[in-house]
């Protein structure tokens, strides 16, 4: 059954920010309830957060019963790096898909975090799950995940202006050329692989990504680099990378040759984060451990000592502040 509720404009203002003061949500929400016909003004339909009321308008508002779906059984763990009642940062494990999709048989994170109780209170009928941002099934590393909307709101403007960051460190084949290297390059949907994206399309959106040399291995044909994205385009360092014909470790979609070498998962890791809390307006960092299949290849491929200098996260930091 439909819960309805009407309200009394007293003065003259947006619809959007009426309503976020009657009902106590955010305006995302709101054009949330507008875009799926659930707003009225004196009867009629509306189809713009931005019309502006007149006093003694009636705003009607039909609030849907959100649809939530049965959590499939977890068979992964997951490492809480950080939690509070506004925000869960954790170390997503490659191989598990952030979103479940109709060819997604298996749980996803999604699922794990049905399990642990996070369900956000949704106005638009749709329930949400406190997913920020994501990375692909392959890639592991820091996530933040939103525990309440007003968290959720908060976070996702950070990944508009951009005040949210991550780092990440991947092993690739062959090495980069420079020490640092910037590509800017729209990114859009393959016309010739529906799985892939490219690179260089009029119709795709801007992207940039930095690449930094870190470690070269002994024989010369990987090296580990970091990564820093300015903008989050869906496979955006693995196209980039193809763009200039590097690829990284077990990727099976990207640059794949039959003398590539083998690994048993993607060897990309979301390995730093950093956002501003919602509540506190601190900014918080995070970093995630590699699991033992990245970590067992990057202490076999480059040497120990360089290691424990070049993936100290200040390190990283401070190597793009001063290239960007």
């Amino acid at each position: 059954m439909i819960n309805t509720e009407e309200y009394i404009c007293n003065n003259p203002e947006r619809l959007d920010t009426f309503l976020t003061t009657q009902i106590g949500q955010t305006r995302s929400q709101i054009a949330g309830l507008i875009k799926h016909d659930c707003v009225f003004v004196d009867n009629k339909k509306v189809a713009r957060p931005g019309v502006k009321l007149k006093v003694g308008q009636t705003i009607k508002v039909e609030f849907p019963k959100a649809k939530k779906e049965k959590a499939l059984d977890v068979d992964f763990d997951v490492e809480i790096l950080y939690e509070d009642d506004d925000v869960l940062v954790i170390n997503k494990p490659s191989g598990v898909t952030v979103h479940p999709a109709p060819s997604v048989k298996e749980a996803t994170l999604v699922d794990w975090l049905k399990h642990k109780g996070i369900r956000l209170s949704t106005i638009s009928g749709e329930e949400r799950h406190g997913i920020v941002h994501r990375l692909d099934k392959g890639t592991s590393g820091t996530m933040v995940v939103a525990k309440n909307n007003e968290a959720h709101e908060f976070l996702s403007k950070q990944l508009q202006d951009k005040s949210m960051g991550r780092y990440y460190i991947a092993v690739v084949t062959p090495p980069l050329k420079e020490d640092v290297t910037i590509i800017e390059s729209n990114i859009g949907r393959s016309a010739h692989n529906r799985l892939k994206m490219a690179c260089g399309l009029t119709h795709g959106k801007y992207a940039k990504t930095m690449f930094k040399h870190l470690a070269l291995s002994a024989d010369e044909h990987t090296q580990l680099i970091a990564c820093k994205l300015f903008t989050g385009r869906t496979h955006q360092i693995r196209v980039h990378l193809e763009s200039i014909n590097r690829h990284i470790l077990g990727d099976h979609i990207y640059g794949i040759t039959p003398k590539m070498e083998k690994s048993e998962r993607i060897l990309l890791h979301a390995y730093l984060i950093y956002f501003i809390h919602p509540t506190t307006k601190e900014k918080l960092f995070f970093k995630a451990e590699f699991d033992n299949i990245m970590k067992d290849t990057i202490y076999n491929k480059f040497d120990t000592e360089i290691l424990n200098e070049v993936i100290d996260t200040n390190y990283i930091m401070r190597s793009f502040t001063t290239t960007s």
